[in-house]
């Protein structure tokens, strides 16, 4: 069963008006009395530790908390967490800096399996792309798992030596009056293990520069300055951890025909001051085809009608947003002498029809007075 998300502000116990400074430390506040060093086997802090992280991801970004802050959790998932702690981990290292010493998770042994660092691929796609959605081939340059090697970093043949200074602990102690400091291992710079005969390929790093093809599926009706997470593309992990993810930062270019407001559609039509004035059928473009549509009798300049479910899609749910039709009265100008003499006999109507109405009405009054 799916269950439904709290509000990201109410996780972090902030005020929707709060600034970003007030933000991050209500997070740190939470990431530190649930953070797994203090609570093992606690999964309710477990579970506290995630939720928090996932609000501050999307509050501590402006864009994102701006189309929070309109849409809610539409287009952020709708169940689960999508943290793990080791995302968190690389993802907020600033924040658990100092926690216990050295950044949180890093005061363990660094020569345990991390994730690789995550990417950020910046796409440029058209407004088309974005209102009907695409699959978009892209070429990622990244570290990958040296092949050779299989990541160890070790030539074949040979393999990792556990540091003799730190007996593979990665951390050396130091006692300063009675206080007992950890710091990195000077000799093996905090791995634990030493390579004798570094891999020739990577040279002892356990990773190369490669190419990545992929391709990323665009959903419809995605917003400018989106983030779609592609798991497992980032740079490759550390002594046999998992890769980091690929974010891709969608870049949404102007519309020569459609503005756009959210997930509605805004088309600007400008229409002569008789067709206002009688009504007319004017064309109507839309993401697929033209429609015919009604210009009401009397229509003043700036009025806006809608049409339902002519809009964008809501990326990942089946409602579409409007299309808002702004009508724009034009004013003619540079007229010929037949239609100044025509609109000259016009204003006369106009002017005769308002004496009447007015002598109509004195007389009602009098009427009434007497």
């Amino acid at each position: 069963m799916t269950m439904s998300k709290r509000d990201y502000y109410e996780v972090l116990g902030v005020e929707r008006t709060s600034t970003a400074e007030e933000i991050k430390k209500a997070y740190r506040k939470i990431a530190f009395e649930n953070h797994p060093d203090r609570n093992p086997d606690n999964k309710e802090a477990e579970a506290r530790f995630k939720e928090a992280a996932e609000a501050y991801d999307v509050l501590r970004d402006d864009e994102k908390r701006a189309h929070y802050d309109r849409f809610g959790h539409s287009d952020f998932g709708s169940g689960g967490f999508g943290f793990t702690n080791e995302d968190i981990f690389s993802q907020f290292g600033d924040i658990f800096e100092n926690f216990f010493g050295f950044g949180g998770a890093s005061a363990r042994n660094s020569n345990r399996p991390t994730v690789g660092d995550d990417l950020r691929y910046n796409l440029r796609i058209s407004f088309r792309q974005a209102a009907k959605g695409d699959d978009v081939r892209l070429t990622i340059p990244r570290l990958n798992t040296c092949p050779d090697c299989k990541g160890s970093g070790a030539a074949e043949g040979s393999k990792k030596e556990t540091c003799s200074q730190c007996n593979g602990a990665g951390q050396v102690f130091v006692q300063q009056g009675p206080f007992r400091f950890a710091s990195p291992c000077p000799k093996c710079q905090g791995k634990g293990t030493i390579i004798t005969k570094p891999c020739p390929r990577c040279k002892g790093e356990g990773s190369v520069q490669e190419k990545k093809e992929l391709t990323v599926h665009v959903p419809a009706g995605v917003y400018n300055g989106a983030r779609l997470r592609l798991r497992g593309e980032g740079e490759a992990g550390r002594n046999g951890g998992p890769n980091g993810d690929l974010y891709v930062v969608i870049h949404v270019e102007e519309d020569k025909v459609f503005d756009r407001d959210g997930q509605n559609l805004i088309y600007s039509t400008k229409i002569s001051f008789t067709k206002a004035a009688l009504g007319a059928k004017i064309k109507v473009p839309t993401l697929d085809e033209d429609i015919e549509f009604d210009v009401p009798k009397g229509t003043q300049s700036g009025s806006i009608y809608q049409v339902k479910g002519k809009g964008l899609p809501f990326p990942g749910e089946k409602r579409t947003g409007d299309l808002l039709i702004e009508v724009i009265v034009e004013t003619p100008t540079n007229l010929t002498t037949e239609q100044k003499e025509l609109l000259e006999k016009l204003d006369e109507l106009f002017e005769k029809h308002e004496q009447t109405l007015g002598s109509k009405i004195k007389k009602k009054l009098k009427d009434i007075i007497n």
